[in-house]
């Protein structure tokens, strides 16, 4: 099967955001069969909601790689990079490969 970026509307927001090939890989490596029905930014304002922490809580800041706004549920410290829902999957996949040889 051949997988290509999907672009999918944001249940929440009603933005349209990237289902990428990267997130595909990943979500098929973790047997998740579901597509995402919201954007990352409104995933982690839900996922801070049901912690009972306030999306105050989170901070916008560019991605390291890509430079892409994103939201994140802290406060980085400049000490290690912060990347995009994307970015983060991508480096994610090489590593999840490496540990099932």
């Amino acid at each position: 099967m051949v997988l290509e970026d999907k672009t999918i509307t944001c249940r929440t927001c009603e933005t349209p955001f990237v289902f990428s090939i990267g997130e595909q890989e990943f979500f098929a490596l973790k047997g998740l069969k579901n597509m995402p029905v919201r954007c990352p930014n409104c995933r982690t304002s839900l996922k801070l909601f049901k912690k009972g922490k306030a999306a105050d809580d989170c901070t916008d800041v560019p991605c390291h790689t890509c430079g892409e706004i994103t939201r994140v549920p802290f406060k980085p410290t400049g000490l290690r990079p912060v990347f995009c829902h994307t970015c983060f999957h991508k480096q994610k996949i090489p590593q999840a490969t490496a540990k099932q040889d």
